[in-house]
């Protein structure tokens, strides 16, 4: 077996040893749309790239800049290439953190040009989390124990067709990374 997966894009992306330049955000965006949140415990699909969308829209309705609605677009990028592991189990396995770090921090240096300042990563985590206490709360009619849940926008907690997630996520890229200067 290959130490590495084949990309929607047909790229051959190596987890433990990620390249810059095979990052693509046609992958990103293709696989976030179709990877489901919760583990799939929701009550109907919801998609990771859906909840990405939302976090954006978000982002943008409490006047974040262009680079944290950017990072919140791109928070869960390197779950296209890794998967997602659920919060639980994600404490207690301290290796895949540590690639996941690596390879989320590549994505935010590919396409935010530098890093995300510890500012900007606290207004992306704020939004995250309100973002997954109310997405727990509609499907799992379950309130979780987080801080700051409240939201300024109405996020559509339905199903949507993957290839309108992907599209949107697409457009929502570009038209950030023009924003800032980097298309």
């Amino acid at each position: 077996m290959q130490d590495y997966i084949t990309t929607y894009t047909k790229k051959h992306f190596t987890v433990m040893e990620p390249k810059m330049e095979d990052i693509d955000i046609n992958d990103i965006a293709h696989a976030l749309s179709l990877m489901t949140r919760a583990n799939g415990h929701f009550s109907q699909f919801y998609s990771v790239g859906q909840h990405s969308v939302s976090c954006a829209y978000e982002a943008a309705e409490r006047e974040y800049s262009s680079r944290v609605i950017l990072a919140c677009l791109l928070h869960d990028g390197s779950e296209a290439y890794m998967a997602d592991v659920t919060r639980p189990l994600k404490k207690h396995m301290p290796e895949y953190r540590q690639v996941e770090d690596v390879l989320q921090n590549m994505i935010f240096e590919k396409f935010l040009g530098t890093l995300p300042t510890e500012e900007e990563l606290a207004q992306v985590k704020a939004v995250d989390d309100a973002l997954l206490f109310h997405e727990f709360k509609c499907f799992m009619n379950e309130e979780l124990d987080l801080p700051e849940h409240e939201l300024m926008t109405k996020p559509a907690f339905n199903t949507k067709p993957f290839s309108d997630v992907e599209e949107e996520f697409l457009l929502m890229f570009h038209r950030l990374m023009t924003s800032l200067g980097r298309e």
